[in-house]
């Protein structure tokens, strides 16, 4: 469904991406873990086409996205929820997942996945009318993963969306992405917390320095001893 080949990225003189393969299939969650400054943040920008890249191949069903506009990207299917959430504060909730939809011209589809939203997230529905920036980093981490939704992609890419976040809502969140999933969606999950995001990936890939260093199927990572000792913490 996207495949990335030999991605390369220049800032200045520091080269960020060195070399990345990577295969996101339909209806899988793929997920890309490492350090901060490993280059995790930059994989997905390059994607939606918010880095230059200076070299490689990203493509999207066969179709070539690196001379592509990111409105474009985003109107072939593909979505990138921010790490940060990034919600627009003086925007209610209705506002913001309207703005999700700002593409789209379908007014009974948008009214139709708005339901689903409010159905994956009852929270959003009670504050309807609330403004952004008044909620907590939970709720605002749920507006920002439904405002994506919103704009009906085949491909949902997520940047550390439990950051922040107290343990009880960590859970909920992953459990949200696990239905999301359920329901049909691709997903490409960047994750600090790299149990939670293992347990959970059909794949993973391990990023370090700019270069991909490990990969294979979530839960053989997860048992992976260079895994358990740079990103698991205590392995026992």
């Amino acid at each position: 469904m996207l495949t990335i080949r030999n991605l390369n990225v220049h800032y200045g003189g520091i080269h960020a991406l060195r070399g990345i393969d990577m295969d996101i299939p339909e209806n899988k969650i793929v997920t890309l873990i490492g350090a901060n400054g490993a280059g995790k943040s930059t994989t997905l920008r390059s994607i939606m086409g918010l880095t230059k890249i200076s070299g490689g191949s990203i493509q999207y069903n066969g179709e070539e996205l690196t001379m592509h506009k990111t409105k474009d990207i985003v109107e072939k299917g593909i979505v990138l929820v921010p790490e940060g959430r990034r919600v627009f504060p003086n925007l209610t909730v209705e506002e913001n997942l309207i703005l999700g939809a700002y593409s789209r011209k379908d007014k009974e589809g948008i009214k139709k996945d708005m339901d689903w939203v409010y159905g994956l997230f009852p929270r959003l529905k009670e504050r309807l009318w609330q403004k952004a920036g008044t909620m907590s980093g939970g709720e605002q981490q749920m507006l920002a993963v439904g405002r994506g939704l919103m704009s009906k992609p085949k491909i949902l890419m997520m940047d550390e969306p439990s950051l922040g976040l107290a343990p009880l809502l960590v859970k909920e969140i992953f459990n949200i992405i696990k239905e999301i999933h359920r329901q049909g969606m691709t997903i490409l999950l960047i994750e600090q917390n790299a149990k939670a995001a293992l347990e959970i990936a059909d794949y993973g890939y391990v990023l370090e320095t700019g270069a991909i260093v490990l990969e294979g199927k979530g839960k053989d990572l997860l048992t992976n001893d260079e895994v358990k000792n740079a990103y698991l913490g205590d392995a026992k």
